[in-house]
């Protein structure tokens, strides 16, 4: 078996997930734990998720209980990367430079996400950007 990608998730294809189970982001939510595949995340990360998904709670009919469950499943299957270096400025949203920084770390081969124009930094350390529905193209999931 090849080597498994490594990917670092975008907070918007998770909450993209949870608003619709009908497209390319909760088919990829569904497959996180996936032998392909190693999900890769920070501390960070792991804490804009919680702080994103809980100010989104009423529109994704989620209480405090679903999102901490949803983040631990996510910690429980993620391998947790401390940055111990910062590759700033990169990103044209200084807000998403932790995602280039947890790339980098992982040697992503991916960054899965709907804002490829504020992470396209990233293509200069070799990481590719995809959405949801084109990794899972590129893994043969969807046609």
């Amino acid at each position: 078996m090849s080597k498994p990608y490594q990917i670092v998730i975008d907070t918007n294809v998770l909450v993209t997930a949870l608003r619709s189970s009908r497209g390319a982001s909760y088919k990829l939510l569904t497959m996180l734990n996936d032998t392909r595949w190693q999900l890769n995340i920070s501390t960070t990360l792991i804490l804009e998720y919680e702080e994103i998904l809980k100010r989104e709670q009423d529109r994704l009919n989620l209480n405090d209980q679903d999102i901490d469950n949803l983040i631990e499943g996510i910690c429980t299957i993620a391998n947790q990367r401390s940055i111990f270096y910062l590759w700033r400025p990169v990103a044209k949203d200084p807000d998403d430079d932790f995602l280039i920084d947890l790339a980098v770390e992982c040697q992503a081969s991916f960054i899965i996400t709907y804002n490829r124009k504020d992470l396209e930094a990233a293509e200069k350390f070799g990481v590719k950007l995809l959405t949801p529905k084109q990794f899972l193209q590129h893994i043969g999931e969807i046609p």
